[in-house]
């Protein structure tokens, strides 16, 4: 797969702050790219940075090959991009809203009609349009929100903790939306989020901390470097559990093990068979990942 963005020593500050240091990193055509860290990690400078709404400091980016300074225009109609704040003027309709974003890239007439009702289609508000946005739920509100990134079909789509406080259905919804737009026209799409599960099904993963990058890789890479593995352990007594040599602690009806890998895991059912009757075994999750990288915890937010 093609690179889509690429950046290269990428640098912004604000007088003494340092919010983007030294950045380097590369999105593949199509993928899920999770953009991870802390409020101020300088997930949002970049982003403002990619969208041409901010001037960096040093460095290069690069859209589809593209220049995102020297080519705005051009990188601009590459782009969808759903911020956390919503940008929809409340006092108009869902319609009105939608018609007046398509205008602006050169949308209209019979196109713009039909480019809206695919995507009132497919993001479920068919029968909203005529409705005021300052009257819409938040969930309503988010995926008007998406459509309107989504009115000139960009190639990149940038999502900055697009689910955020919505109710599990329409979060559902978005990401079913995600996958479809990812599989039937290989959209990628770059995604900050403090939802870990979130994260965990992106196909690569940037962990921010303090505008450096702190760890990158696949989930998977990610969770075999920084986690262990666990195991959940049933109908055993603490004695028995005590005899493995391993940290653990209890939960509910079970005892929950650490092991620092699935080889461990693999080693004491070898070694202790008569004990691993009832069991489970689960890698570390996303969370533990992020708290072992940066030794922080992940909350959502607005940020720099």
């Amino acid at each position: 797969m093609n690179n889509v963005i690429e950046i290269k020593n990428l640098s912004k500050s604000f007088k003494e702050i340092r919010a983007v240091d030294d950045l380097s990193f590369s999105v593949r055509e199509g993928e899920l790219f999770a953009f991870l860290g802390v409020n101020g990690a300088g997930k949002s400078t970049t982003i403002n940075i990619l969208c041409g709404q901010l001037q960096k400091d040093a460095g290069t980016v690069l859209i589809d090959g593209q220049d995102a300074q020297k080519n705005s225009d051009l990188v601009k109609s590459k782009l969808g991009v759903v911020f956390q704040n919503s940008l929809l003027d409340g006092a108009l309709t869902v319609k009105d809203n939608l018609e007046s974003r398509g205008a602006l890239y050169g949308l209209s007439g019979k196109e713009l009609k039909e480019r809206i009702a695919e995507l009132a289609k497919l993001l479920q508000f068919e029968n909203l349009m005529k409705r005021t946005v300052s009257k819409l739920s938040g969930g309503q509100r988010r995926r008007i929100d998406i459509a309107r990134a989504l009115l000139h079909d960009p190639k990149i789509l940038i999502l900055d903790e697009p689910t955020t406080g919505l109710d599990p259905q329409t979060r559902n919804l978005l990401w079913s939306v995600m996958t479809t737009l990812r599989k039937e026209r290989n959209m990628t799409v770059f995604l900050t989020t403090h939802y870990m599960e979130e994260a965990a099904d992106a196909d690569y993963v940037v962990i921010l901390d303090s505008g450096k990058i702190s760890a990158c890789g696949t989930p998977l890479e990610l969770k075999n470097s920084y986690t262990g593995d666990f195991i959940t352990l049933y109908n055993s007594a603490q004695s028995d559990v005590e005899k493995l040599g391993v940290p653990y602690e209890r939960i509910r009806d079970a005892y929950r093990l650490s092991v620092p890998n699935t080889a461990k895991a693999t080693e004491l059912i070898q070694a202790y068979p008569a004990l691993f009757v009832d069991y489970e075994i689960t890698k570390g999750k996303m969370d533990d990942v992020f708290l072992a990288v940066t030794g922080k915890k992940l909350t959502g937010g607005s940020e720099k």
